[in-house]
């Protein structure tokens, strides 16, 4: 069966900067399944309404349609058995409690750091939609949400364990990345992607970590369009 994912792109269509749909390509890429992708903007609604969803990812299967990023790794799981991501029983719970580490505490972090390149590289009949549902969300405004040195010294503080594991392995996940990895490098390659501000410390092991999760899966992310290539 053909899967589609349905993705989401930024003022170059090439440029694909979700977190979320970068936790599945990650995914996708770990299992070794073909796939499309279909390049999606913020307020193409009916694009989606088959679905019954309103944002991406959106990933179809044959007949089959799954919402949510966390949902479609699972799915994978379920459907293609082979080189699981999130795994069973406690291993499951352990990733899952990441993912909410990830999106409660690191990507606001992140999103503080980039906030006002986000909103550049977002096509510009979206902007305004992405001021005002973000600066709803944050009881602000962009530009007072956006301080990088600040969101930098969080993100260095939430990372500390993350710093620690990798000191004993090169991945999360071990000698080789999956679920957690995923996770995580999703919302930082949704940063990298966007913007020129350093996210990590030189030589940081995080930095070492990303570095080498480009390369994964015969470089699927380190090939990918970023605003440097634009």
């Amino acid at each position: 069966m053909a899967i589609t994912l349905y993705d989401l792109c930024g003022r170059d269509e090439r440029l694909r900067f979700s977190p979320y749909c970068w936790r599945v390509r990650m995914a996708l890429a770990h299992k070794g399944l073909e796939y499309t992708t279909v390049p999606w903007r913020f307020l193409d609604k009916e694009a989606l309404a088959f679905a019954d969803y309103d944002k991406v990812p959106v990933l179809t299967d044959g007949d089959t349609v799954v919402t949510d990023s966390f949902e479609i790794m699972r799915y994978l799981d379920k459907a293609y058995p082979a080189n699981p991501v999130l795994g069973e029983g406690v291993g499951y719970q352990r990733v899952h409690f990441f993912k909410l580490f990830i999106e409660r505490s690191v990507t606001p972090a992140l999103f503080r750091t980039v906030a006002l390149d986000l909103l550049a590289a977002i096509h510009p009949d979206d902007r305004a939609y992405f001021r005002e549902t973000r600066e709803a969300r944050f009881g602000m405004r962009l530009e007072d949400v956006n301080n990088p040195e600040q969101g930098r010294a969080q993100l260095k503080k939430l990372l500390a364990p993350v710093r620690d594991q990798l000191r004993s392995s090169p991945f999360l996940d071990g000698e080789a990345p999956s679920g957690a990895d995923y996770l995580l490098f999703g919302s930082m390659m949704w940063a990298y992607t966007v913007s020129l501000e350093s996210l990590v410390d030189a030589n940081d092991p995080v930095d070492e970590w990303f570095k080498r999760m480009l390369e994964v899966h015969e470089a699927v992310a380190g090939k990918s369009i970023t605003i440097r290539d634009l």
